[in-house]
């Protein structure tokens, strides 16, 4: 029988030669605070935003650590605007002089991220893009140099070889069932506001989008943004068309969206005006600006404390909502993402304790990550640590709960020299890597990494979401029935901490986090981006690496 050391050096909560392992322990004392109700729920601008914020300070000075602001802050302000959809306004596409009315949350969609009173769009011309993708290293271009300004560009969802058959020549020529952030509905309206498009609606598919028409609706015409300098940089209006109501718009305009999907799919494909076809709209907005605050910690390096090893997790949740069927109406984010900020704290004790690493350490605790990555955007937008000089991030954003298990899920497969880490740390857990499940979601597109990685920063997620773990008590069938549970209360009050929760594989990642980060911390190594990675380019032209 294994020693206790032995034992848990086997199983990844203690790396060789560690004074102290991860603590299961510790982490739900963490998470238990901060998913009290005392804290109500964590949302951005309210006053479980200042607790939670006043608590992380707190904990990080104990331990020793530096503020990681400028000037000698522990906080970095996030601006933040909220707008709303009101009801009352009128959408149509004319089609032939005939108008076509557009009824919000059935046929369509939409939001704004502008701080305007009113949208107001008249006779927009429409133009369909097919996928928008515009990938230089891929010899790609859906756009042909069509002018887009003033008109609204339509959108298919996900990459152009998602629905490819094999033999097509776009087969596997991005990601294969796997989304790429070409395929990432944020990634479209990007591009459309960088070629003037007034409007982004993307055609809604269940498979392409990886969720249904529902979930797309579920906000209600409320969207965020971080405040900035010159809100046209965003589209106007943004959202999704219906798929049923898409299919009947293009047939009115004598076109077949069936077959413009089958000539999207190949790199000859040029834009398609929906000729005759024009879109208005008048929607009342509010809007409304607050304050938001990110907190950073620092652990300076002894000999080149200009390069950073980055950590992150968010501290926010979704606050106070609709009562349950108990009653409650605190949506506590006990797993996302108090979890993963009681990780960072954990790395962070770890860390002090030992010797000083050669490399910084800095700690990124992110706010309003579920209203839109915006804090760790606001980051990158104006990073306290330039991205050129930031080695790697780690970012935690949901672990699993259900005890020590046989592999670790890898989130966005092909992208970085991480992954090789990952692995070798793991073999050495005893443990093998397991590619995310559901690749077709782009969930490493949908976390707080993604804003660093964007700037070229190589990035490494454990999110548990990402499939179903091969645990050491029943294996993959207990996985499956743990992220199925785990998924019923995703965003939901049910997400809470409970004592039914095994905390003993949670620390098996942030252990697997804390052997690769110190090994780069203590080392001279750049991690690279792999040669197809759609952020290679932006990393070699900042730092040459």
């Amino acid at each position: 029988m294994l020693g206790a050391a032995a034992f848990l050096f086997a199983t990844g909560a203690m790396p060789a030669g560690a004074a102290e392992p991860i603590s299961p322990e510790r982490l739900a004392e963490t998470v238990k605070v901060l998913a009290s109700d005392a804290f109500e729920g964590r949302a951005p601008g309210t006053a479980g935003e200042t607790k939670t914020v006043d608590y992380l300070v707190a904990r990080l000075k104990a331990l020793g650590l530096e503020p990681g602001g400028r000037d000698g802050s522990w906080i970095q302000p996030v601006p933040l605007v909220r707008t709303q959809i009101g009801a009352g306004g009128t959408m149509q596409a004319t089609v032939a002089g005939q108008a076509v009315p557009f009824v919000q949350g059935s046929s369509i969609y939409v939001s704004t991220v502008r701080p305007v009173d009113r949208v107001a769009i008249a006779d927009a011309p429409m133009v369909f893009v097919g996928y928008g993708v515009s990938a230089p290293e891929q010899g790609w271009d859906d756009f042909k140099g069509v002018d887009l300004k003033g008109k609204v560009a339509v959108f298919l969802i996900n990459d152009p070889d998602f629905e490819a058959k094999p033999g097509e020549a776009v087969a596997g020529r991005f990601g294969g069932t796997r989304m790429t952030y070409y395929g990432r509905w944020t990634y479209k309206f990007e591009e459309a506001a960088r070629r003037g498009a007034i409007a982004a609606l993307i055609v809604h598919d269940t498979p392409g989008a990886g969720y249904g028409w529902n979930t797309v609706v579920a906000p209600g015409g409320e969207n965020y943004d971080i405040q900035r300098a010159n809100p046209e940089e965003r589209v106007l209006l943004q959202g999704w068309i219906e798929g049923d109501a898409a299919t009947d718009l293009f047939r009115r305009a004598g076109l077949d969206l069936a077959d413009l999907r089958l000539r999207a799919r190949r790199a000859d494909f040029a834009p398609v005006e929906l000729k005759g076809v024009r879109y208005s709209a008048s929607l009342p907005v509010t809007f409304s600006r607050m304050q938001s605050r990110n907190v950073l910690a620092r652990m300076p390096g002894k000999t080149r404390p200009d390069e950073v090893v980055m950590f992150g997790a968010h501290w926010d949740a979704y606050g106070v909502g609709a009562p349950d069927a108990e009653g409650r109406t605190v949506r506590p984010g006990a797993n996302d993402d108090a979890l993963g900020v009681a990780g960072l704290i954990e790395l962070a004790r770890g860390f002090a304790q030992g010797p000083r690493p050669d490399r910084s350490l800095v700690f990124g605790f992110w706010t309003a990550e579920e209203r839109g990555l915006l804090g760790s955007e606001a980051y990158a937008v104006d990073p306290v640590y330039p991205a050129e000089k930031t080695v790697a991030n780690f970012t935690l954003d949901i672990l699993q709960t259900a005890g020590l298990s046989r592999d670790v899920l890898l989130v966005g497969q092909g992208q970085n020299d991480l992954e090789a880490d990952l692995a070798r740390a793991a073999a050495a857990q005893g443990r093998s890597v397991t590619p995310e499940a559901l690749p077709e979601r782009g969930l490493f597109y949908r976390a707080d990494h993604f804003p660093l990685a964007r700037r070229g920063v190589p990035t490494l997620l454990l999110m548990a979401i990402s499939g179903a773990p091969d645990l050491v008590e029943g294996g993959r069938t207990a996985g499956e029935a743990w992220l199925k549970a785990y998924m019923a209360c995703y965003h939901q009050t049910c997400d809470r901490w409970t004592p039914e929760w095994n905390l003993s594989g949670a620390a098996q990642d942030i252990a697997l986090v804390r052997d690769i980060a110190g090994s780069l911390a203590n080392s001279s190594r750049w991690p690279h981006w792999s040669p197809t990675s759609e952020f290679r380019a932006v990393r070699e032209r900042t730092n040459g690496r």
